[in-house]
């Protein structure tokens, strides 16, 4: 009888010399071996993953690495069939497993063939895990991210330490698909709804990871042990496997019934459902819930091929480079403003003031509380007001304690933190104080001038304008180097960004200390110059005033959205006002076409929407249904004499290169320093979808930064190679 194939035979042809040379200064990470004697007297050869870096430079896997983990593998299987060893292990080094593939010399991957052959290069690594002849085992010892969870699916069995950091198939959300085994492994382990939500839903969900007892539940791992003696427990675990006094249940495996049936309902709800959520433009997520679906059917052999060509076609695509330029600014340039002052020039915070009781008011309270855990006083005109401001932070915090977010030492003692006055003395103590009051320079000023005679000469003012000139709304301070812009984005407590506005009369004393606040808020801080909008508004309000001209020129609602859809917002440019608001929006786009009428223009049909409240219809969940019959009429009442709906394609180019003319002026002016700036606020504070890369790259590669000024914000452009 003919032996079966292996499933690294399969690659046994191929030469990836090429790609292990081209792999550059790779950090390897070694595969060191040693024999660890069982209780029993049975051997197991356990292969631990060591960078020689400390935690915080984990474990990654390039093409040296594999090369080398392909080469202990084999070694393994001649010993195995010398019977010397009666199973192998995978585990890695202190806190790590590893966290995935090394995507740092992505840029060295020249062509479709090079992103090819890295997908088969894990493939024929991996698949070695289940073909040296005896039984494997992986010891997910702490960080295992994507490859370095795919190591551990490829095992026949598997054991997670109960400290484990983080546990995740992250690939979506960087443009790509599990390619090494994970998107055929793992469906067929925990079944097709878990594997969804691991592979396609946590990736959108901001990343979100498995706590090492959901990887438990889930039947990832087949057994979880304390830290303490984790990996002894494991070691006499898998000699228990070995010698049948142990069982191995996976009651989430899935059987012909699920295959066959529920399957394919699952696959078809969860398409339905991103089409919802992100529209159809982003190709990761489709592509992955195109493999999880064969996976029902699909050999392992035939899994992994089907993975080689996914994930070949998403390397040597737009969207991961894309993706990729886009989680660099969030990871780096993110957690370094640039243009901040030196941290050692940051005043020290103890206490924050709040003007304003409004729902703005009340999530800033509540932000600074829970990050800053220091004394937090609101102030507004009616005392009623405030004490139905510091009722719903006391609610917000009594639903954080429900739900297992907050102790009850730490529920009471954040409570006695918030209070409220109308006795502006309360602010003498302030160290920071933030206004939430209405968007007008002229109620700014006179909050700020109020404000000013009670706190400490060293305290620093900070606004949230959205739009306003920072420096106006500081001309009747006596001291307006204390005032500097912070800008949130609404919802507070979501939204990662955070626009520090130095103004030009602003010090770096307050400049620092905002910069500091904001680290310590978890926001993402981008510096910007004063100016009208600053940049996320700036660019928005473009799009806005556009798309609004086009309904006046009788262009339908349903045309303006087919036309911004290759930009990847997972909401139509209505739906986004409509959340923001109507009566923001309007006054918004009233201050930009203020300040720039050769570029923005005031919508009298957008004035009227606003008095109306009319734009949208809801169903009874709050689900959007479509514009509403009332809108329509309204914007059709305000139609531009003698003008001519726009095409889809007339539009979009217009947008387009209307983006690229203001983010263009952006940087002349000096708002920000460099195109990643305007990127990593419009990714953070406007959900640019991270495979579009931001703004710039997507303005660049469609070409309307060349049509508007000649040239692109990247050199080179930012896109694929297939």
């Amino acid at each position: 009888m003919a032996r079966t194939q292996r499933v690294s035979e399969q690659y046994a042809g191929i030469d990836f010399g090429p790609l292990v040379a081209s792999s550059g200064d790779e950090v390897v990470t070694h595969s060191y071996v040693r024999d660890v004697p069982l209780p029993s007297g049975r051997t197991l050869a356990l292969i631990t993953l060591d960078n020689g870096k400390d935690h915080t430079r984990p474990n990654t896997l390039g093409p040296v690495t594999l090369t080398e983990l392909g080469g202990v593998l084999d070694g393994l299987r001649e010993r195995a069939g010398r019977g010397e060893i009666d199973a192998i292990a995978v585990t890695g080094k202190r806190y790590i497993l590893a966290a995935g593939a090394d995507l740092s010399k992505i840029e060295l991957l020249a062509d479709r063939e090079s992103a090819l052959r890295i997908a088969q290069l894990g493939h024929a690594v991996y698949a070695r895990l289940t073909e040296t002849g005896v039984p494997s085992f992986a010891f997910i010892n702490g960080l295992a991210l994507g490859g370095g969870l795919e190591i551990a699916l490829n095992c026949d069995y598997r054991t997670i330490d109960a400290s484990a950091a983080a546990v995740a198939l992250p690939e979506v959300f960087l443009g790509i698909i599990p390619g090494w085994g994970g998107a055929t492994l793992l469906p067929n382990l925990i079944g097709i709804e878990h594997a969804i939500e691991v592979v396609i839903s946590n990736p959108l969900k901001q990343n979100r990871t498995l706590r090492p007892q959901q990887v438990k539940d889930l039947g990832i791992a087949d057994a979880i042990f304390p830290p303490v003696n984790y990996l002894e427990d494991s070691l006499r675990w898998a000699d228990g496997v070995l010698g049948g006094t142990i069982k191995v249940e996976r009651p989430n495996q899935p059987g012909t019934i699920e295959r066959t049936v529920k399957w394919p309902i699952a696959i078809r709800v969860a398409r339905k459902t991103l089409e919802e959520r992100i529209g159809t433009v982003p190709r990761s997520p489709y592509a992955a819930l195109e493999l999880l679906a064969g996976a029902a059917k699909r050999s392992r052999a035939e899994g992994f091929a089907a993975e080689d060509e996914a994930l070949a076609d998403l390397i040597s695509g737009d969207q991961f480079r894309a993706s990729i330029y886009a989680f660099n600014l969030v990871q780096k340039r993110g957690k370094r403003p640039v243009g901040a002052p030196d941290k050692e020039l940051a005043q020290k915070v103890g206490k924050v003031g709040i003007i304003g009781a409004g729902l703005m008011a009340q999530q800033f309270a509540l932000l600074f509380v829970r990050r800053l855990q220091v004394p937090i006083v609101i102030t507004d005109l009616d005392q009623a007001r405030i004490d139905k401001a510091v009722g719903y932070i006391h609610d917000q915090l009594d639903q954080l304690h429900a739900k297992g977010r907050l102790s009850s030492d730490d529920l009471n003692k954040l409570k006695g933190l918030v209070t409220g006055t109308t006795d502006r003395a309360a602010f003498a103590d302030c160290d920071w104080v933030i206004e939430a009051v209405f968007e007008e320079t002229a109620v700014k000023q006179q909050v700020f001038a109020e404000i000013e005679a009670y706190v400490r000469p060293d305290a620093i003012l900070a606004t949230n304008t959205s739009s306003l000139s920072v420096d106006e709304i500081g001309a009747r301070l006596e001291h307006p180097e204390r005032l500097v812009g912070f800008h949130f984005f609404n919802p507070v407590a979501v939204m990662p960004l955070v626009e520090v506005v130095d103004a030009p009369k602003t010090s770096e004393a307050a400049l620092a200390t905002a910069v500091a606040v904001a680290a310590k808020l978890k926001k993402t801080a981008v510096i910007t110059k004063d100016g009208t909008g600053f940049v996320v508004n700036r660019l928005l309000t473009r799009l806005f005033s556009d798309a609004m001209e086009a309904v006046e020129r009788g262009t339908p609602f349903e045309t303006v959205v087919e036309a911004q859809q290759p930009f990847g917002f997972p909401m139509d440019p209505f739906v986004l006002l409509d959340l923001v608001g109507l009566k923001v929006g309007q006054h918004v786009l009233d201050t930009h076409a203020a300040a720039f009428p050769d570029r923005y223009r005031a919508s009298a049909a957008l004035a009227e929407l606003a008095d109306a409240g009319a734009l949208v219809d809801k169903d009874e969940q709050g689900r959007v249904k479509g514009i509403s019959k009332l809108a329509r009429e309204i914007v059709a009442r305000h139609r531009i004499p003698g003008s001519e709906p726009y095409t889809a394609a007339e539009l979009r180019r217009k947008i387009e290169d209307g983006l690229a003319d203001e983010a263009h002026r952006i940087l002349e002016e000096g708002i920000v320093a460099a195109p990643e700036d305007i990127d990593l606020a419009v990714i953070t504070g406007a959900g640019w979808p991270f495979q579009m890369g931001g703004v710039t790259p997507y303005l660049d590669r469609v070409g309307a930064s060349e049509r508007v000024f000649g040239d692109t914000f990247h050199h080179p452009v930012i896109k694929g190679v297939g």
